[in-house]
């Protein structure tokens, strides 16, 4: 046909590309049967007597009793259905507009960009230098194009808004003409950054479509065979029509020679024998009872063993009793034919059952009698089983949403026998003890294979054990592939195993019956009351509430699902408790759903984060999912990028391929280019999961079709250049560490070659961003374990920077994008709560098993690199990372904003790697950018499992919280009000997580079965129940996570864990990333300075910051014209440029170095000036040394002038920080201390959370703690006190003081008389301040959050 030979040729030019033919057979299946049944309609039924005819033994050509499959599988025909349905509704659309990637819009509140000024640079293509602009954050996308406009011509009656777009100098995307700027995610991160937006105006005609839907597209319906390029196949191939013709050719030799035989009728039969065997072999080595039977007419022969004793061997000399032999052998050969069809996705189907079709139907509700099917036996048994197992036993339970109906049944126990092949025959009727009538509809039956093993005694007893999971109720016979066992991955749901060709198949016979049992659609009641919650009695309240509080269906106990389901028309004001309220129904048989419809069809639109949890496992209802899709239906598409991997693996749990929340995920991503993009990527990711990839396979299938030629193409461009970066990353991670890269500039050019053939491609991290080549200069790899490669390609866009990139081959990045997708949604909820925590969220996916990309984020540095410049133990120092940051932010502006992002971000990771459990922390999966947002990667463990040495964990802290943080936050080593701000910050950032503990739920829970090993059971979500703590209060939870947050500063396992890792990390760092000072950005050399002719230390002087001591002022004399210059540098900064000296020289060549230990005060004066002798006379010798020591270019970076140096010696004396007042006398009370106070309850709540600005005691810092009355008092019971806080004038306690039994008409008659004093040891506990608080004065019915000065008894709130 000419049809072929054009497949044909397209099949070449695919695989040249990478892609097989057999990536395309599912395609050219699925058209098949779209195809056949349009044929349908115009074919003539074979008659009555060609049946007849096929029956009997006398066949004609094996080719007769086969035809191409027309309506075997009606789910995968309806499929095809819906996917032309689909296309004719969108065919309306603007196809121009579906192959544009918009920039996502992200609606926050109103006040975050109302008012806010954003500087936004346009290029025009008329003008040479782009225009600048000043924008509220609140004007849209079009005012901005008409402002553009404007300034370009003067003459608008040609231009039209709209004919033009704004796109993203360095991104194939664009900003959304509609929409306010400041909704853009490139806008918020551009703010975020503090970065320059540059935008380029084009005209809407320029802008590419190649990747847009056409009219050609939406006409070409279904034409799977052409279009669907599957890149892995891992289905198993069935045989082929042709094939099986062939042997049923030979099989008709074999009985035409056995009937028409006179003589040797033992060897005529077994050559009958091998020709039935050959057939069974092929069609998945299955021997049924009929087969058997009839081959047991048959004379015996050694190798085959008997089911019985034969019949006598004289019949087989007449020739009519052979004549029925072979009959009734066909017939079961047939048999198995149609069985086989039914089972596996063949191409054909024998004439003869092509129109057995029932036309009496008859609905569930009515069928009394119980569930019965036979066990026949288990085929495909594999030949050690007979010798490592005594007996086998199938157990079978019913189970509805993950829960069991009624008892298992077991077979009896067996053993393995050996007729044609090795099964396991049962032949047992399973009668189960419930009704038809009450099975819910979505019923799964669970078939269990399990195995005794052979002694010794004492082994396990129970063996091999395989499961599988059949479809819907059915009235035939059913071959069943057992799944072997594994320790991750879904048992609720599954497919036939048909992918394996190993896997052992179970055939269990279904009565037969004149009918088809329909399950129709309950009818909801009309009505159900709504009754008011306040109604129920006070002890009914507090049990609903407190099982609602479990936020999660997964921890409801029977009895509060009892209590739930009793008071369900008392909840319909709690709309999220609906996923509660229906996983407590006691029963989803036929009669009850009238009464659960009812409830659903009634409730209050739930909004899309709570619907989510109604696409659980648990709840297999189609009508529930269809709700559950159908309140989702109008939800954003940048939210649903957000859930798009939860919808992904929904789909496991959808009953059938033609399903509402198919049909939603579809057309969501016809109309938009990202969705597409990255629900493509989510399918081919799980194309790997095994119970599930035939499924996986005709969504992606339905998906290319549906997206036109232009993305299929691009789609298969992108799956060229990953396979190729795979080839390229394993070989290089083979190779031996010094071969490696050579190995990676040699394959590198087949990434040149890739770009040669194709011009460009975009990249699976981001449709936007497109690329026409690699940059070898700037490639290279990683010396970690998987050694990952850090590749840059060279971006398209001429007014973009090349686009950096990590590519991982060894790697499950599955865990990593789950993770980065958490935060990135805590994220989302911080900023729409008003509340900004400058997260840094990088791009990371999945392109297989093992293989992905990752975003690499500029300026940015690990911090053990940054410890490491002040020596191996940088970890355990605390000024590392403030150096580093004033290092690249010198002026006090810019260093001031490095410090507040740092606050931000560190709060922000510390909430969200505690909520995660996210462990294997160390300094080098910790970053720092200059700009001072900090951000954690590597998150190969979660979930709380973190890695052990031994019997000990090697994360001990609660999260990665360090002093050289802490000294960042506070500006030195003494603890500052900024502390308190840190503090809050965590403590708010908590709570807001904690109110949406249902959301992280929901979808975490709906990736236990995607396979990560560490999210695969109820107890891996339990560890983030446990962690969001949802029974308790915000007071509660922001005291608890106080105790988290001192806990991790207090823990010296961290750093000590930092230490290791350093030591570790020696082998993989060379010479030169230790040879950088840490006060100096760069490095700077002789020729660049002029050489130095002398240097002397003229005096020292005192410093307070960033710690209490002296630095030496320097005099570097140059041999230029220039007047000499004057720089400062500590005793610290000396013994660095020593150390780091002696790494590029023996000590012989380098002067002696006074010692850092010296008698007395290491800070005091007399310390300070014995140094600047001793370093005098270093720095002599150290500028007369040889020429290679004396020019070194770290000897000249040490007395470069830098930015600093002008600062420090602008005064003589650097000022005390404010934080702690030098001047305040001793004994002088002050400060001011934080409160919140409510009342609840009969409980007076008094929770002290921080304390500022105490005044210092003898020049010595207080050891403060807080004491309080509730007056009146006169027998001094109400005394109440925090801990002690040592040394500090800036405490935070956030402690909780309670009253309780105070009755609500007493507060106005009490006062809260509040002290702080300092513990003193031996001494007298000194006053520091008080403050009394006059309770009438307070509306404590809304709580009073405020400061209090300290001082004074009278009330004085700020």
């Amino acid at each position: 046909m000419s049809t072929s030979g054009e497949n044909r040729e397209k099949l070449q030019g695919i695989e040249s590309l990478g892609i097989s033919q057999k990536e395309l057979a599912l395609a050219e299946a699925l058209q098949m049967e779209y195809d056949a049944l349009s044929r349908l309609r115009h074919e003539k039924k074979p008659s009555e007597e060609y049946e007849q005819q096929l029956i009997s033994w006398d066949i004609k050509n094996g080719c007769d009793l086969f035809e191409t499959s027309e309506q075997r599988d009606e789910e995968i025909a309806a499929f095809c259905h819906m996917l032309d349905s689909l296309s004719a509704i969108h065919s309306v659309r603007q196809f121009t507009h579906t192959g544009i990637v918009w920039s996502p819009i992200n609606v926050f509140p109103e006040h975050i960009g109302y008012g806010v000024s954003l500087k936004v640079a346009v290029l025009y293509d008329k003008k040479r230098d782009p225009l600048t602009f000043t924008c509220d954050c609140s004007s849209t996308v079009d005012l901005l194009i008409y402002q553009t406009l404007c300034s370009t011509s003067d003459d608008l009656e040609d231009f039209s808004v709209s004919d033009y777009v704004l796109k993203l100098c360095g991104f194939e995307e664009f900003l959304q003409n509609d929409h306010p700027l400041g909704n853009h995610e490139y806008i918020q991160e551009c703010r975020k950054f503090d970065v320059d937006v540059h935008l380029q105006l084009i005209k809407m005609v320029e802008v590419q479509g190649d990747l847009s839907r056409t009219a050609s597209d939406t006409q070409s319906p279904s034409t799977l065979n052409h279009h669907v390029h599957l890149q892995e196949r891992p289905v198993k191939q069935t045989i082929s029509r042709q094939a099986l013709s062939l042997l049923f050719d030979t099989f008709h030799n074999e009985v035409d020679g056995f009937v028409a035989a006179e003589t040797d009728f033992h060897i005529r039969a077994e050559r009958v024998v091998q020709s039935v065997k050959a057939v069974c072999n092929a069609l998945a080595s299955v021997e049924t009872l009929e087969i058997s039977n009839a081959l047991n007419l048959l004379s015996p022969f050694p190798s085959r063993v008997q089911i019985k004793s034969n019949k006598d061997p004289s019949l087989l000399f007449k020739k009519e009793n052979r004549e029925k032999i072979v009959e009734s052998l066909t017939a079961a050969v047939l048999d198995l034919v149609h069985l086989y069809c039914s089972t596996f996705s063949a191409d054909f189907q024998t004439v003869l059952h092509a129109d057995r079709k029932m036309s009496m139907t008859q609905d569930a509700s009515l069928i009394t009698s119980s569930l019965a099917f036979t066990i026949y036996a288990a085929h495909r048994i594999p030949i050690t089983w007979a010798a490592s197992y005594e007996e086998f036993f199938v157990s079978c339970s019913l189970s509805h949403g993950g829960k069991e109906l009624c008892n298992p049944l077991q077979t009896r126990k067996i053993h393995v026998c050996k007729y044609l092949f090795h099964l396991i025959v049962w032949d047992q009727m399973i009668c189960f003890p419930i009704q038809i009538n009450h099975l819910p509809r979505e019923t799964l039956l669970t078939a269990t294979l399990y195995a005794v093993p052979v002694p010794p005694p004492g082994s396990s007893s129970e063996g091999s054990k395989q499961r599988r999971n059949p479809q819907l109720l059915t009235c035939d016979r059913r071959l069943l592939c057992l799944w072997p066992t594994a320790k991750h991955g879904s048992t609720s749901f599954s497919t036939p195993n048909v992918n394996q060709p190993d896997s052992i198949i179970l055939q269990i016979d279904f009565p037969t019956s004149a009918f088809d049992v329909k399950f129709s659609t309950a009818k909801s009641e009309e009505f159900i009351p709504k009754n008011n919650f306040s109604s129920l009695g006070e002890e009914d309240q507090h049990y609903i509430q407190a099982a609602m509080q479990k936020e999660s269906l997964y921890w409801l106990t029977e009895l509060d699902k009892k209590r739930l389901w009793e008071m369900r028309y008392y909840c319909h004001s709690e709309i999220s408790s609906l996923p509660l309220l229906l996983a407590s129904a006691p029963s989803w048989q036929w009669s009850c759903l009238p009464n659960i419809y009812s409830l659903l069809g009634q409730w209050t639109r739930m909004n899309h984060q709570d619907a989510l949890g109604l696409l659980h496992a648990t709840f297999p209802d189609q009508e529930v999912r269809r709700t559950a899709v159908q309140w989702i239906d109008s939800i954003s598409d940048s939210e649903l990028l957000d859930y798009l991997p939860q919808l992904v693996q929904a789909l496991k749990y959808e009953c059938y391929l033609d399903s509402p929340l198919v049909r939603f995920l579809l057309k969501r991503a016809i109309c938009d280019l990202r969705i597409t993009h990255y629900f493509f990527w989510l399918l081919k990711d799980c194309l790997k999961d095994s119970q599930f990839s035939i499924r996986y396979q005709y969504l992606l299938a339905a998906l290319l079709c549906c997206c036109g030629k232009g993305l299929r193409e691009e789609f298969d461009r992108q799956c060229w250049l990953v396979n190729t970066l795979s080839k390229l990353a394993q070989k290089v991670r083979e190779g031996a560490p010094s071969s490696r890269p050579t190995i990676l500039r040699e394959g590198l050019e087949d990434v040149k070659q890739f770009f040669t053939v194709n011009g460009s491609c975009r990249l699976p991290l981001s449709p936007s961003l497109l690329v026409k080549g690699i940059v070898p200069q700037e490639c290279s790899h990683f010396n970690s374990n998987a050694v990952p490669l850090k590749l840059t390609f060279q971006n398209v866009d001429p007014l973009g920077e090349n686009i950096p990139i990590i590519f991982k081959c060894g790697d499950d990045l599955r865990q990593d994008m789950l993770t980065l997708q958490m935060i990135r949604i805590m994220n989302k909820i911080w900023v729409q709560e008003g509340l900004d925590m400058r997260m840094v969220i990088f791009r990371c996916f999945s392109t297989g098993r093992g293989r992905g990309m990752v975003e690499m984020i500029p300026t940015a540095e690990t911090l053990r690199k940054i410890q490491v410049e002040h020596g191996v133990t940088g970890s355990f120092k605390d000024h590392p990372l403030a150096d580093w940051l004033q290092k690249h932010n010198p002026s006090e502006d810019k260093y001031d904003k490095a410090v507040e992002n740092f606050i931000y971000s560190c709060a922000g990771c510390c909430v969200a790697t505690y909520v995660l459990g996210i462990c294997d922390r160390h300094n080098d999966n910790i970053m720092l950018k200059t700009s001072g947002h900090m951000f954690h990667i590597d998150f190969g463990r979660f979930l709380g499992h973190a890695q052990m040495f031994g019997n000990i964990k090697r994360d001990r802290a609660p999260f990665v919280f360090t002093s050289d943080m802490a000294y960042v936050i506070n500006g030195g080593d003494k603890t500052s009000s900024r502390f308190h701000d840190f503090v809050d910050l965590c403590c708010q950032a908590y709570n807001l997580i904690r109110k949406h503990t249902h959301l992280f739920l929901n979808l975490l829970g709906l990736m236990l079965s995607c396979g990560i090993p560490e999210l695969s059971d109820l107890q891996d979500l339990k560890y983030v129940y446990d962690a969001l703590r949802p029974q308790d209060s915000e007071l509660d939870a922001t005291i608890y996570f106080t105790r988290l947050i001192e806990s991790s500063l207090g823990s010296v396992a961290t750093r000590l864990n930092f230490f290791i890792h350093n030591l570790a990390q020696l082998k993989f760092s060379s010479t030169d990333e230790r040879l950088i000072l840490s006060f100096s950005p760069r490095l700077h050399t002789l020729k660049t300075d002029g050489r130095i002719s002398d240097v002397f230390l003229t005096r020292y002087k005192k410093i307070y910051t960033p710690n209490k001591g002296y630095a030496f002022v320097i005099k570097v004399v140059r041999e230029s014209p220039n007047e000499p210059s004057l720089i400062q540098r500590s005793f610290e900064e000396f013994q660095e440029l020593h150390s780091k000296l002696r790494l590029l020289f023996s000590s012989s060549q380098l002067p002696s170095f006074p010692s850092r230990f010296v008698i007395g005060r290491s800070r005091g004066e007399a310390a300070a000036e014995r140094r600047k002798e001793e370093l005098n006379r270093y720095v002599w010798h150290l500028i007369h040394s040889s020429h290679g020591v004396a020019e070194c270019d770290l000897v000249y970076t040490f007395f470069h002038f830098l930015s600093r140096d002008e600062k420090n010696l602008r005064n003589a004396v650097t000022p005390r920080p404010s934080d702690a007042s030098w001047s305040v006398p001793v004994g002088t009370v002050g400060g001011e201390v934080k409160l919140s106070i409510t009342y609840k309850n009969d409980k007076l709540l008094i929770m002290v959370m921080h304390i500022r600005d105490l005044p210092l005691q003898e020049n010595n810092e207080p050891n403060p703690y807080v004491k309080i009355y509730l007056l009146p008092d006169p027998q001094k019971t109400t005394k109440r006190k925090t801990k002690v806080a040592r040394k500090t004038c800036n405490p935070t306690f956030n402690e909780m003081l309670v009253y309780d039994g105070i009755p609500k008409g007493d507060l106005h008659q009490r006062e809260i008389h509040l002290s702080v004093l300092s513990e003193e040891g031996f001494w007298e506990n000194m006053l520091l301040g008080e403050v009394s608080i006059q309770l009438r004065d307070l509306d404590l019915c809304k709580g009073k959050l405020c400061w209090f000065q300290l001082g004074s008894s009278r009330l004085n709130a700020i």
